[in-house]
Protein backbone atom coordinates (compact mmCIF):
# COMPACT_ATOMS: atom_id res chain seq x y z
CA UNK A 1 0.00 0.00 0.00
CA UNK A 2 1.24 3.59 -0.70
CA UNK A 3 0.14 6.43 1.27
CA UNK A 4 0.04 10.25 -0.19
CA UNK A 5 0.63 13.23 1.76
CA UNK A 6 3.02 14.87 4.40
CA UNK A 7 1.03 14.61 7.20
CA UNK A 8 -0.16 10.14 6.53
CA UNK A 9 3.57 10.12 5.80
CA UNK A 10 4.69 11.09 8.58
CA UNK A 11 2.20 9.44 11.08
CA UNK A 12 3.62 6.15 8.55
CA UNK A 13 7.13 6.80 9.60
CA UNK A 14 6.49 7.60 13.39
CA UNK A 15 4.76 4.08 13.18
CA UNK A 16 7.71 2.27 11.86
CA UNK A 17 5.80 0.98 8.80
CA UNK A 18 7.43 2.62 5.81
CA UNK A 19 10.25 1.25 3.72
CA UNK A 20 10.66 3.21 0.75
CA UNK A 21 9.97 7.29 0.56
CA UNK A 22 9.58 8.78 -2.98
CA UNK A 23 9.69 12.59 -3.12
CA UNK A 24 9.69 15.37 -5.70
CA UNK A 25 12.40 16.86 -6.91
CA UNK A 26 10.66 20.30 -6.41
CA UNK A 27 9.26 19.80 -2.96
CA UNK A 28 8.67 22.17 -0.51
CA UNK A 29 10.86 22.59 2.60
CA UNK A 30 8.52 20.01 4.49
CA UNK A 31 8.90 17.94 2.06
CA UNK A 32 12.34 17.98 2.73
CA UNK A 33 12.35 18.27 5.86
CA UNK A 34 10.11 15.06 6.05
CA UNK A 35 12.80 13.07 3.43
CA UNK A 36 15.91 14.15 6.15
CA UNK A 37 13.61 12.55 8.90
CA UNK A 38 13.00 9.50 6.88
CA UNK A 39 16.67 8.84 5.98
CA UNK A 40 17.13 9.12 9.93
CA UNK A 41 15.58 6.19 10.09
CA UNK A 42 17.55 4.28 7.68
CA UNK A 43 14.09 4.36 5.30
CA UNK A 44 15.28 4.77 1.73
CA UNK A 45 14.10 8.01 -0.22
CA UNK A 46 14.10 8.02 -4.08
CA UNK A 47 13.59 11.72 -5.52
CA UNK A 48 11.49 11.54 -8.71
CA UNK A 49 9.27 13.83 -10.88
CA UNK A 50 6.29 15.34 -10.24
CA UNK A 51 4.94 13.65 -12.61
CA UNK A 52 6.32 10.35 -11.66
CA UNK A 53 4.58 10.83 -8.61
CA UNK A 54 0.68 11.89 -10.19
CA UNK A 55 1.21 7.97 -11.96
CA UNK A 56 1.99 6.28 -8.35
CA UNK A 57 -0.96 8.10 -6.31
CA UNK A 58 -3.40 7.47 -8.92
CA UNK A 59 -4.46 10.95 -9.22
CA UNK A 60 -4.59 11.67 -5.13
CA UNK A 61 -3.02 14.88 -3.63
CA UNK A 62 0.29 13.91 -2.71
CA UNK A 63 2.06 17.19 -1.67
CA UNK A 64 4.98 16.33 -3.59
CA UNK A 65 5.69 12.63 -1.55
CA UNK A 66 4.72 9.18 -1.31
CA UNK A 67 5.72 6.37 0.69
CA UNK A 68 5.38 2.61 0.76
CA UNK A 69 3.73 1.38 3.49
CA UNK A 70 4.79 -2.28 5.74
CA UNK A 71 1.68 -4.53 5.64
CA UNK A 72 -0.06 -3.51 8.93
CA UNK A 73 -0.51 -6.24 12.01
CA UNK A 74 -3.59 -8.26 11.02
CA UNK A 75 -5.74 -8.34 14.14
CA UNK A 76 -8.50 -10.72 15.12
CA UNK A 77 -11.18 -9.52 17.34
CA UNK A 78 -9.88 -11.34 19.92
CA UNK A 79 -6.56 -10.14 19.53
CA UNK A 80 -8.16 -6.77 20.04
CA UNK A 81 -10.19 -7.76 23.52
CA UNK A 82 -6.87 -9.08 24.72
CA UNK A 83 -4.73 -6.28 24.21
CA UNK A 84 -7.47 -3.21 25.33
CA UNK A 85 -7.28 -1.03 28.28
CA UNK A 86 -9.92 -1.46 31.12
CA UNK A 87 -13.01 -0.46 30.40
CA UNK A 88 -12.35 -0.87 26.48
CA UNK A 89 -14.16 0.47 23.76
CA UNK A 90 -14.03 -0.65 20.39
CA UNK A 91 -15.81 1.12 16.96
CA UNK A 92 -17.77 -1.54 14.85
CA UNK A 93 -18.32 -0.77 11.05
CA UNK A 94 -20.99 -2.51 9.53
CA UNK A 95 -19.70 -1.54 5.64
CA UNK A 96 -18.53 2.13 5.40
CA UNK A 97 -18.35 2.36 1.85
CA UNK A 98 -17.02 5.67 0.97
CA UNK A 99 -13.15 5.82 1.68
CA UNK A 100 -12.89 9.87 3.06
CA UNK A 101 -15.78 8.71 5.85
CA UNK A 102 -13.82 5.65 6.53
CA UNK A 103 -10.79 7.53 7.16
CA UNK A 104 -12.49 10.48 8.87
CA UNK A 105 -13.76 7.87 11.28
CA UNK A 106 -10.24 6.43 11.99
CA UNK A 107 -9.10 9.64 12.42
CA UNK A 108 -11.54 10.72 15.45
CA UNK A 109 -11.39 6.80 16.75
CA UNK A 110 -7.50 7.15 17.31
CA UNK A 111 -8.13 11.20 18.75
CA UNK A 112 -11.02 9.67 21.01
CA UNK A 113 -8.71 6.33 22.26
CA UNK A 114 -10.39 3.79 20.76
CA UNK A 115 -8.84 0.50 21.44
CA UNK A 116 -9.39 -0.79 17.85
CA UNK A 117 -11.74 -1.12 14.49
CA UNK A 118 -14.01 -4.04 13.68
CA UNK A 119 -14.82 -3.31 9.98
CA UNK A 120 -16.81 -5.41 7.80
CA UNK A 121 -14.59 -6.67 4.72
CA UNK A 122 -16.89 -7.24 1.74
CA UNK A 123 -18.43 -4.48 0.32
CA UNK A 124 -16.77 -1.96 2.24
CA UNK A 125 -14.28 0.74 1.33
CA UNK A 126 -10.36 -0.34 1.15
CA UNK A 127 -7.58 0.73 3.80
CA UNK A 128 -5.97 2.47 0.88
CA UNK A 129 -4.46 5.67 -0.35
CA UNK A 130 -7.59 7.82 0.02
CA UNK A 131 -8.43 5.99 3.55
CA UNK A 132 -5.09 7.40 4.45
CA UNK A 133 -5.11 10.22 3.30
CA UNK A 134 -8.22 11.49 5.11
CA UNK A 135 -7.57 9.50 8.23
CA UNK A 136 -3.95 12.25 8.56
CA UNK A 137 -1.75 9.08 9.14
CA UNK A 138 -4.76 7.70 11.75
CA UNK A 139 -4.76 4.97 9.43
CA UNK A 140 -1.01 3.83 11.09
CA UNK A 141 -1.89 3.73 14.54
CA UNK A 142 -5.73 2.24 14.81
CA UNK A 143 -5.78 -1.17 15.34
CA UNK A 144 -8.01 -2.51 13.11
CA UNK A 145 -9.54 -6.01 12.95
CA UNK A 146 -11.17 -6.62 8.91
CA UNK A 147 -13.82 -9.44 9.35
CA UNK A 148 -16.21 -10.89 7.10
CA UNK A 149 -19.34 -11.53 9.39
CA UNK A 150 -20.31 -8.79 11.93
CA UNK A 151 -22.79 -10.53 13.57
CA UNK A 152 -20.32 -13.15 14.55
CA UNK A 153 -17.48 -10.61 15.56
CA UNK A 154 -20.44 -8.50 17.53
CA UNK A 155 -21.31 -12.14 19.26
CA UNK A 156 -17.50 -12.65 19.97
CA UNK A 157 -17.40 -8.81 21.79
CA UNK A 158 -20.25 -9.75 23.72
CA UNK A 159 -18.90 -13.28 24.77
CA UNK A 160 -16.24 -11.24 26.44
CA UNK A 161 -17.94 -9.03 28.54
CA UNK A 162 -18.47 -5.94 26.02
CA UNK A 163 -21.66 -4.05 25.54
CA UNK A 164 -22.81 -3.37 22.02
CA UNK A 165 -24.53 0.01 20.98
CA UNK A 166 -26.38 0.66 17.85
CA UNK A 167 -26.50 3.57 16.57
CA UNK A 168 -29.69 4.27 14.39
CA UNK A 169 -32.15 6.81 13.25
CA UNK A 170 -35.14 6.92 15.56
CA UNK A 171 -34.23 5.24 18.25
CA UNK A 172 -36.31 6.08 21.35
CA UNK A 173 -33.05 5.45 23.55
CA UNK A 174 -30.89 8.84 23.09
CA UNK A 175 -26.81 8.06 22.77
CA UNK A 176 -26.16 9.99 25.75
CA UNK A 177 -28.51 7.48 27.74
CA UNK A 178 -26.14 4.65 27.25
CA UNK A 179 -23.30 3.84 30.22
CA UNK A 180 -20.26 4.18 27.78
CA UNK A 181 -18.47 3.67 31.46
CA UNK A 182 -18.49 0.00 31.32
CA UNK A 183 -16.48 -1.67 28.08
CA UNK A 184 -18.37 -0.80 25.12
CA UNK A 185 -18.88 -1.23 20.98
CA UNK A 186 -20.07 1.61 19.42
CA UNK A 187 -21.82 -0.04 16.12
CA UNK A 188 -22.41 1.87 12.75
CA UNK A 189 -23.91 1.01 9.19
CA UNK A 190 -23.43 1.91 5.96
CA UNK A 191 -24.31 5.79 4.50
CA UNK A 192 -27.50 4.61 2.57
CA UNK A 193 -28.64 1.77 4.58
CA UNK A 194 -27.49 2.03 8.36
CA UNK A 195 -27.21 -1.11 10.13
CA UNK A 196 -28.26 -4.18 8.83
CA UNK A 197 -31.07 -6.11 10.41
CA UNK A 198 -29.13 -8.96 11.79
CA UNK A 199 -26.38 -6.64 12.75
CA UNK A 200 -29.31 -4.19 14.73
CA UNK A 201 -31.35 -7.58 16.52
CA UNK A 202 -27.22 -8.43 18.07
CA UNK A 203 -26.56 -5.27 19.79
CA UNK A 204 -27.47 -4.75 23.02
CA UNK A 205 -28.71 -1.28 22.88
CA UNK A 206 -29.89 0.70 20.08
CA UNK A 207 -29.40 4.28 20.65
CA UNK A 208 -30.14 7.69 18.35
CA UNK A 209 -28.75 11.24 18.15
CA UNK A 210 -31.39 13.83 18.31
CA UNK A 211 -32.15 15.87 15.34
CA UNK A 212 -33.54 19.64 16.53
CA UNK A 213 -33.26 20.77 12.87
CA UNK A 214 -34.85 20.43 9.47
CA UNK A 215 -32.50 17.40 8.30
CA UNK A 216 -33.70 14.49 9.84
CA UNK A 217 -29.49 12.76 9.70
CA UNK A 218 -26.06 13.39 9.81
CA UNK A 219 -23.36 12.03 8.18
CA UNK A 220 -21.62 9.24 9.50
CA UNK A 221 -18.31 10.19 10.11
CA UNK A 222 -19.88 13.21 12.54
CA UNK A 223 -22.30 11.06 14.18
CA UNK A 224 -19.09 8.87 15.39
CA UNK A 225 -17.59 11.84 16.73
CA UNK A 226 -20.27 12.61 18.51
CA UNK A 227 -21.28 9.39 19.90
CA UNK A 228 -17.29 8.49 20.58
CA UNK A 229 -16.45 11.39 22.58
CA UNK A 230 -20.05 11.49 24.74
CA UNK A 231 -18.00 7.84 25.66
CA UNK A 232 -14.96 9.56 26.57
CA UNK A 233 -16.80 12.44 28.76
CA UNK A 234 -18.59 9.62 30.60
CA UNK A 235 -15.42 7.79 31.56
CA UNK A 236 -13.85 11.36 32.26
CA UNK A 237 -16.51 11.79 34.30
CA UNK A 238 -16.57 8.84 36.41
CA UNK A 239 -12.81 8.81 36.88
CA UNK A 240 -12.73 12.30 38.47
CA UNK A 241 -15.38 10.93 41.11
CA UNK A 242 -13.33 7.83 41.72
Amino acid sequence: MVVCGINPVREALRAGRIDLVRASEQGSSRVRELVREAEAEGVTVHWVSAAELNRESSGAVHQGIVARVCPSVKYSVADLVREASTPPIFLVLDGIEDPQNLGAMLRTAEASGVDGVVRQQRRAAPLGAAVAKTSAGALAHVKIASVVNITRALDELRASGVWTVGLVQGASCKYDEVDFSLPSALVLGSEGRGLRRLVRERCDWLVSIPMNGQIDSLNVSVAAGIALYEAVRQRRSKRSKE
